[in-house]
This record gives C-alpha cells, sequence and structure tokens, in this order.
C-alpha cells in the first residue's frame, strides 16, 4: 500500500476534493491521511472543519495558524507557521506522495515543505490563469514544485507543459467541480427555505465577491459599487457568501454587513456546507461576483455568471459567464442579460464541457495506481520547441 496525504486549506478546495478523498480512502491500494489547514479551524469562516467531519472523512492532522490572513504580515506568519508545521507533519508521517489541489498559500507553504521533504507532489488544477489574483503566481509555483499533474483541459495541460514539466506526468482528467455536481443529490427549494429561514424570491441570486489580490483598487470600493448596483433590484434575494482568507477580506464583509442591515432581501452566510452550496446553485437564476465557482461549476447548472472585474481574468470561459467592469450601470445591465429569454435559450442548449465531463477522481484513481513514485522526484525541464 501506497501512503498517501490529501491537504485540504478552505472550503472551496475541499468541496472539490472530498468526492476524491472517500473515493481514495476506499481504494485498497492506498492507505490515506487528510490534513486540514488554513482557514477550517476558523470562526470568522464558519469553522469548516465541521464540514469535512459531517462527511465521514477523518482529520488525520491539523494545521492551524491563528493570524489574521486580510493582513499582508498575517499572511506572511501563516505561510511561515505552515512550512515548519507541514514538516513536522511530513517526518511523521512519511507519505509517498502528497496530493494538493489549486493555488492557495497555505497550500504552497505545505508543497515548500513537501519539496525540501522530497516527498513527490501530484497538482490538481493547474495550468489556469487568474490574472487578477496573488493566487496566480502561487498556483505557477505549486506546479513546478509538482511531479504528476491533474489538469483540467488540454489548454491547461499545454500550459503545464510549457512550464517545463513532462507531459509524461501532465493528465488531462477534466475539472473536479464537475465531478462533486454529479455525485451531489441537491436539497429541494422548499427544504433550503426552511433550513436558512427565507423565502425564494421572483429572481434569486448567489454572490461570490472576493478581493482583487493584486489590484490597486480598494476591495472596499469594488463592493460598494457592486452593492450599490443590487440594492436597484426588486423581488430579488442575493444570498452572499463570505471571501476567501485573502488580503482585504474584512473591508468585503464589513460593507455587506452594513448592507444586510437595511435590505432585507440580502442575506449573507459565513460558509453554506458543499451540499447547501450545489443546492442554491441549482434552485438560483444565477451567479453574481469573481469567484471561480462561477466559471467552472455554474455553466454546469445551465445557467448564467456575471463575472465582474479582473480576478477571473484568463480562465477559459463558457457562453453562459458575461464579464463586466465594476462599475454599478455595467453590472446591471449584466444581471439584466442573463434573465433574459434569449440568454437563457443560447446557453440551454450548449454543451459546457470546457472543465471536461464527470469521472475525474476515477481518472486520477487510475493513473495513481500505475505510477511508480519512487523514480519521479527528480526530474528535468522539459524544454518545448519554440518557433523562430
Amino acid at each position: 500500500m501506497k501512503k498517501i496525504c490529501l491537504i485540504t486549506s478552505s472550503r472551496s478546495d475541499f468541496g472539490l476534493l472530498k468526492n476524491l478523498i472517500i473515493k481514495i480512502k476506499k481504494n485498497k491500494n492506498f492507505h490515506t491521511s487528510v490534513i486540514a489547514s488554513g482557514s477550517h479551524f476558523s470562526k470568522s469562516f464558519g469553522n469548516t472543519q465541521n464540514e469535512i467531519k459531517k462527511s465521514g472523512i477523518i482529520i488525520k492532522e491539523k494545521i492551524v495558524s491563528n493570524f489574521d490572513s486580510s493582513q499582508i504580515s498575517g499572511v506572511s506568519k501563516i505561510i511561515s507557521s505552515s512550512i515548519i508545521k507541514s514538516s513536522q507533519l511530513f517526518k511523521k508521517l512519511k507519505p509517498d506522495l502528497l496530493i494538493v489541489l489549486g493555488d492557495r498559500y497555505e497550500i504552497l507553504a505545505s508543497v515548500l515543505s513537501a519539496h525540501l521533504s522530497r516527498i513527490p507532489i501530484a497538482h490538481i488544477h493547474g495550468g489556469e490563469v487568474t490574472q487578477g489574483s496573488l493566487d496566480d503566481a502561487f498556483r505557477h509555483s505549486i506546479t513546478k514544485m509538482s511531479h504528476i499533474h491533474f489538469v483540467a483541459n488540454k489548454v491547461y495541460q499545454k500550459r503545464v507543459i510549457q512550464l517545463g514539466e513532462n507531459p509524461k506526468y501532465v493528465f488531462d482528467v477534466g475539472g473536479l467541480g464537475v465531478d462533486s455536481i454529479y455525485n451531489t443529490k441537491f436539497i429541494k427549494k422548499e427544504e433550503l427555505e426552511i433550513k436558512f429561514n427565507f423565502k425564494f424570491q421572483k429572481y434569486n441570486f448567489l454572490v461570490n465577491f472576493h478581493p482583487e489580490t493584486l489590484s490597486k483598487k480598494k476591495a472596499r470600493n469594488q463592493i460598494k459599487i457592486l452593492l450599490s448596483a443590487l440594492k436597484t433590484f426588486k423581488k430579488t434575494n442575493f444570498f452572499f457568501t463570505y471571501p476567501g482568507a485573502d488580503l482585504e477580506n474584512k473591508e468585503i464583509i464589513d460593507e455587506i454587513r452594513k448592507c444586510i442591515k437595511l435590505n432585507d432581501n440580502f442575506y449573507f452566510f459565513k460558509s453554506l456546507g458543499h451540499i447547501n452550496y450545489f443546492s442554491f446553485l441549482n434552485c438560483v437564476d444565477g451567479m453574481i461576483g469573481n469567484s471561480s465557482s462561477g466559471i467552472l461549476e455554474m455553466p454546469y447548472f445551465k445557467k448564467g455568471t456575471v463575472n465582474i472585474g479582473l480576478r477571473q481574468k484568463g480562465r477559459l470561459l463558457a457562453k453562459s459567464v458575461i464579464n463586466t467592469k465594476i462599475n454599478k450601470l455595467n453590472i446591471k445591465k449584466s444581471v439584466k442579460k442573463i434573465l433574459s429569454k434569449n440568454f437563457l435559450k443560447n446557453i440551454n442548449s450548449l454543451k459546457n464541457n470546457l472543465y471536461g465531463s464527470p469521472g475525474a477522481s476515477d481518472k486520477i484513481i487510475k493513473i495513481l495506481k500505475k505510477i511508480n513514485y519512487e523514480n519521479i522526484f527528480q526530474k528535468t525541464f522539459f524544454d518545448t520547441k519554440i518557433k523562430d
């Protein structure tokens, strides 16, 4: 049996990893340990370690760092603390392989530690681009320290190879978000209303807005513009989720809280949980904000996404995603557009397969069973041919 460690650092990556973790744990070829880190242990972000426990997954080890993620100094402390604690855990667990997903700085810290400990790394969802976020550089750095790559489509596969990775170990398996959607039994509208104490109105939207961590524009100003646009809509519910543990996230949280007190059609959730979140996506009329979920997952529900600003710039977009500037008038026009009959008719006939089809978890496990981990740590830079 090969000893595998998987790390989850937030509600978002756990929602993607959940199905894979459950399947790997059932596989007799692997002995699996799950490490939880990052915002999972923060009350401010919903104490989402409970979501892991509810799924029946045992948290083998914890990396807890109680620092303020909204400040540069706090993020630096989280990274340094996570490197030290990861090193101690890897020395104890002695894994044959570490599996990570995405682009969070907490994940980068653990990957740095694994690299120093000479532990092979498998990276999921590499090769993607988010030009408006610090995470873009984190993601590519994780790619360069990884040895096996599971990407969401051919474009991202090509980009990982362009970064110098051996094509032999870069696999297009599709997105884990799609896999997760098709393995979730959704909660009905009526049950959501009872559970969260609200009533669906004529129109309903999920709103996920995060700081543009590479932008010089202040998050407070940006969220004020968004809120100002949304307040003009009548007979419409807006369900906000907390921004991630990023710089300037407190400014966004503060402004939404102020707005909720004055608008009874605004709701704010620290964390909905994986099943509730997908159930909301299934019930609402669309998504508004700058979350990767609006690009990777919402299109599979045949509903529109208003993608605001630059945070997700560079990702491949389905035709159900409308890009708009952080401008009150533009946002209002875009929201109205994704509700229009013509728009809905057009996207209903589209095949949204930019990020693959269900089955990514099974593909990953099948590949992991075949690879000899002992021979992959020491790698060479794979040069691609460049035309003059």
